[in-house]
């Protein structure tokens, strides 16, 4: 049994192909290196440079590699360039997770995980929100992953199909032992971006928005280990495996940070007090979203090991000068 993982050679991809072959898995990437790396893919598994829009390509791989389940993190992640340029994404996360999806019905791939994300909510009228909370997206970001969602639920109920979509929260840090991390150039990753600024790689970094009804005035979200996310996919594929139901849950510690304290964190940390402007709000960016993760622990059996804002922050920065260490800077 071989795993695909799309987009394995980016952030969070990166991290699931090291955390399945440390459980012993067969791995397969496809990744067309838009922002991915190939440097990020472990020698142990097979990277084939290409577009999971392109359906030959990736039927191919299914047949010759012996792949039983997909694992999907190809896409498009940045809200504010979402609202720029909105066909871009319906292409890049809607229409090509289309073809995916119907090339791994067509060759008998029977178990799909599919990278969603907190966007579907939009800003929730109660938070920590549930799975059952009104879908309100508020960027085509948070529109193009609905949607996908959405075509996963009917495929599942026509086709012997079962999937479990993952709605993240806002993901950070880097693997604990430095084998890969958040190596974006341009990233917008909030503990990513203030730990390039610690370390000198920005001269400074912007906070958008300071008028919200938050207690400081900045966004606040919810920040999960990408270790511990990439843990809940590993179990949700055991249990997809073992014949678990398709589901949707939340990925999240269920504790709500502002913009403003999460910098103050970085500059602790890092013993740093480095420059912060603060500039207006940007399209696309809920008040506050923060993930009520009750219905993931219990069904996939998750126990967050890296829950921790400052060992995260310290991950994050040690990952920084491993890339100037390792010349990928």
């Amino acid at each position: 049994m071989t795993v695909l993982v799309t987009g394995g050679a980016g952030y969070i991809g990166s991290h699931m192909v090291w955390e399945l072959l440390d459980h012993g898995e067969e791995v397969v990437v496809i990744d067309r290196l838009s922002t991915g790396f190939d440097w990020a893919v472990p020698d142990a598994a097979e990277l084939i440079v290409g577009d999971i829009g392109d359906q030959d390509l990736v039927e191919r791989i299914i047949e010759e590699k012996g792949v039983d389940s997909i694992i999907h993190f190809a896409g498009s992640i940045i809200v504010p360039e979402s609202v720029a340029d909105p066909l871009g994404y319906y292409l890049n996360n809607t229409v090509k997770s289309r073809a995916l999806i119907e090339s791994a019905v067509r060759k008998g791939v029977k178990h799909f995980i599919f990278s969603s994300t907190a966007a579907v909510y939009g800003t929730p009228e109660e938070c920590p929100v549930s799975e059952n909370a009104q879908l309100r997206p508020e960027s085509p970001y948070g529109s193009s992953k609905l949607m996908t969602e959405i075509m996963l639920r009917d495929t599942a109920a026509a086709h012997d199909f079962r999937y479990t979509a993952l709605r993240y929260f806002n993901v950070s840090g880097a693997d604990p032992k430095m084998r890969t991390g958040q190596s974006t150039k341009g990233a917008t990753h909030l503990i990513k971006v203030a730990c390039e600024t610690a370390t000198g790689k920005r001269p400074f970094m912007e906070v958008y928005g300071t008028d919200y009804p938050t207690r400081d005035g900045t966004c606040e979200r919810d920040f999960i280990h990408v270790s511990d996310l990439v843990n809940a996919h590993y179990l949700a594929l055991q249990r997809l495996r073992d014949g678990g139901e398709s589901m949707v849950a939340n990925c999240g510690y269920g504790r709500g940070l502002t913009v403003l304290e999460v910098i103050d964190a970085v500059k602790r940390v890092s013993g740093i007090d480095f420059e912060v402007v603060m500039s207006g709000r940007r399209p696309g960016d809920p008040v506050s979203i923060v993930a009520r993760p009750d219905l993931c622990k219990a069904e996939l059996g998750w126990v967050p090991r890296y829950n921790d804002l400052e060992l995260i922050i310290s991950h994050a920065l040690e990952w920084e000068k491993q890339l100037k260490l390792r010349n990928r800077v």
